[in-house]
């Protein structure tokens, strides 16, 4: 539960007279017990005034007002925001497949860390929200279509396979060619869609990533970057055995995601990046809507007003 709100928040101003049956009530007691002083005939003021259980009458009058203010606060409309599975949404992972992912800065490997994470953001998405894959290197290709089938998905991250090159901006136009194909909502309504695209490098070849960033934006299709890794990867170059630096790089990501309306994440340990995808998964795959409290006030304070008179019979043999 979060974002708890008043609808009619100007409502609350009647607390202002639950507070003035507060003051009220205890001038009245403390007129009472002035006029109870007057009388020094003990006898005489028995007679006058009815034996009273004494501090337990507060007890009951207490309940009364809380039951009053909960009465109030529900005439106010109280709410809170609550997720709601989306029930139609087109999600792809565009994942970099480059051999800068061998690097082992991030254990046990960024490529390892990445499937992991990868895998465990299906479970984050609602069943119904479709799910498809992009892998990029050199080129892009699509390697699941659009699909509720989360095994599918699964299996081919599990069976990526590392290339030379990057292309982020094929990857790009790729996964906006895969939600394209995706047939339209039967009410003709826009269905919701977004890229999630990690790396951990920059643009070496194909579609340059200023192309395919407005692309996307035309498109309406928010880009959500992840820049895994840190700035001390290394890889070994299988022919020449030379250890060559690869950093990651997160400003490059960074302004993809902010000129398409997408959300920028860094992470440098498999940790961070589930937690990263967890995110992406809350706020792609869920709406927010507004739901309404009253009916919990409103039975808290029928409670309040039955425990005041339930507690009023009982010591006094009267209502409050």
């Amino acid at each position: 539960m979060t974002g708890f709100t008043f609808l009619s928040p100007w409502r609350l101003l009647a607390l202002f007279a639950v507070l003035a049956l507060l003051v009220a009530y205890v001038v009245f007691q403390r007129r009472r017990s002035a006029y109870a002083v007057r009388f020094t005939n003990l006898e005489l003021l028995s007679s006058v005034i009815p034996r009273s259980p004494g501090w337990r009458r507060h007890i009951a009058a207490g309940a009364q007002l809380l039951a009053l203010t909960a009465l109030v606060l529900a005439f106010a409309q109280p709410a809170h925001e609550v997720k709601v599975p989306r029930e139609r949404a087109t999600v792809m992972l565009a994942i970099d497949v480059s051999l800068s992912m061998e690097a082992t800065d991030v254990k046990p490997s960024r490529i390892e860390a990445a499937k992991a994470a990868a895998t465990s953001f299906l479970d984050d998405v609602p069943p119904k929200v479709n799910v498809g894959l992009v892998t990029f290197a050199g080129t892009s290709r699509i390697a699941v279509a659009p699909t509720t089938d989360r095994r599918a998905v699964a299996d081919a991250i599990a069976n990526v396979q590392l290339d030379d090159g990057t292309a982020i901006g094929n990857a790009i136009e790729s996964s906006l060619d895969a939600i394209a194909s995706m047939p339209p909502a039967p009410d003709g309504a826009d269905v919701p869609a977004a890229i999630v695209l990690m790396s951990d490098g920059t643009t070496t070849m194909g579609v340059p990533n200023q192309r395919a960033t407005k692309d996307a934006l035309d498109a309406h299709v928010p880009v959500s970057t992840i820049a895994f890794g840190t700035p001390n990867g290394t890889v070994t170059i299988p022919d020449t055995g030379e250890t060559v630096s690869v950093p990651v790089d997160a400003p490059s990501l960074a302004q993809i995601a902010k000129l398409t309306g997408g959300q920028a994440y860094e992470a440098a340990t498999q940790g961070q990046l589930s937690d990263v995808y967890s995110k992406i998964g809350s706020s792609i795959g869920y709406d927010t809507a507004i739901s309404a409290l009253t009916q919990w006030f409103v039975a808290a304070a029928l409670l309040g007003f039955v425990v005041a008179g339930a507690l009023a019979l009982a010591w006094s043999n009267r209502l409050p």
